[in-house]
């Protein structure tokens, strides 16, 4: 009967324990170099903000602490007051293992999962590119110190190669590598940067998983990929009309001419005040010649004098409209449009066939169009 109550408690205790180890995960860190006592706080990232879930203390140079398992998938990052920079994670039904240097959290890491092993790689490789991107920065001074035009000129031609090199590690990586929280962050990254099209974007991104299509990062993504491809050269330019400074609603398919430009600019925005000169004389060179111009100002409703005054100060004799509503213009939403200036130069069709001309390129380039 005793053997049987000791069989019977022992059955007990390792069902509980399963359960307890499956509805669980544990992270437990090493803290090298911060002082006994020292928090460090656990982040998880909900509604497009961080969030505390948690504050670990460092006892004997360790932390730890032990979390629900749940079918969302996460992406948290450890911080400490102690030290500059955060350490991210993907929680993955995994025990994880963190390590924290207090005199660089850059190569502090966390491990465990799938998710954190191919994190933790991809860094490696992109640390390597990093330290062969800092010896060519030293030879490129060095060049140029000593007066050498051959060897900088060589050293420039190196530096195009790595970053191709990196760009297409980038790529074979996102080929490869099961898709993730992390895969997105890294699409983003490369798309915002324009080392990879929309269209590839959208490539990368056509896969993922249910779960991965329900969280916020991969919704954001898809939006923002369909604006930028709403905008990208060689589409159709999105239509769109607002307001005047007479108050009449002006519609981007009634000032097109042979060739169009879209300028997205603001009175406060000092870049564009100063590049509206150069925009002044490429519209009075060519104007005759076919060249119509729409601005698309993206002041603030209380600014509308600042902004009918800055077109009369810079004489910008050609069509404006703005919806005053700063950021949230629709226009500039459409057209993914993040900083300004920024123009898009559309043919007789509307097909936009340039992006972010400026200046003497600007000239150049419609000067090929209508001929000097």
């Amino acid at each position: 009967m005793r053997q049987f109550l000791v069989l019977f408690l022992t059955v007990i205790f390792t069902l509980f324990s399963c359960q307890e180890e499956k509805n669980t995960y544990t992270l437990e860190g090493d803290a090298v170099g911060f002082a006994e006592g020292t928090e460090i706080f656990v982040n998880t990232f909900k509604n497009k903000q961080t969030k505390v879930i948690d504050t670990l203390v460092v006892k004997d140079g360790k932390f730890s602490g032990t979390y629900p398992n749940d079918n969302t998938i996460k992406l948290n990052f450890l911080r400490t007051n102690e030290a500059n920079g955060t350490v991210l994670y993907f929680p993955e039904k995994e025990n994880m293992k963190a390590v924290l240097y207090k005199d660089s959290m850059q190569a502090s890491v966390v491990t465990g999962g799938k998710q954190n092993k191919t994190y933790t790689e991809f860094n490696a490789k992109m640390n390597e590119f990093n330290k062969r991107k800092e010896a060519s920065i030293a030879a490129f001074r060095k060049a140029q110190q000593e007066n050498d035009a051959v060897a900088a000129a060589k050293v420039q031609s190196e530096n195009l190669n790595l970053m191709g090199e990196e760009t297409e590690y980038k790529k074979e990586f996102l080929s490869k590598t099961e898709k993730s929280l992390f895969t997105i962050m890294l699409i983003a990254e490369m798309v915002s940067r324009g080392e990879i099209s929309v269209k590839d974007a959208q490539k990368y991104m056509s896969d993922l998983s249910p779960e991965l299509e329900a969280t916020d990062m991969a919704k954001e993504l898809k939006e923002k990929l369909e604006a930028m491809g709403n905008a990208e050269i060689g589409v159709k330019a999105p239509e769109f009309s607002a307001p005047s400074p007479d108050g009449k609603n002006i519609a981007l398919s009634e000032t097109l001419g042979k060739y169009t430009i879209i300028d997205f600019w603001a009175s406060w925005c000092r870049p564009c005040r100063v590049e509206n000169p150069n925009v002044v004389k490429v519209y009075k060179k060519y104007h005759d010649k076919g060249l119509n111009i729409i601005s698309v100002s993206l002041d603030r409703a209380e600014q509308r004098d600042k902004w009918l005054q800055a077109i009369v100060d810079d004489e910008m004799d050609w069509y404006h409209v703005s919806n005053l509503q700063f950021w949230d213009d629709p226009i500039a939403k459409k057209y993914n449009v993040r900083s300004i200036p920024a123009t898009f130069l559309l043919d007789e069709n509307g097909i936009i066939i340039d992006k972010n001309l400026r200046g003497a390129a600007l000239e150049a380039k419609i000067g090929s169009l209508l001929g000097d």
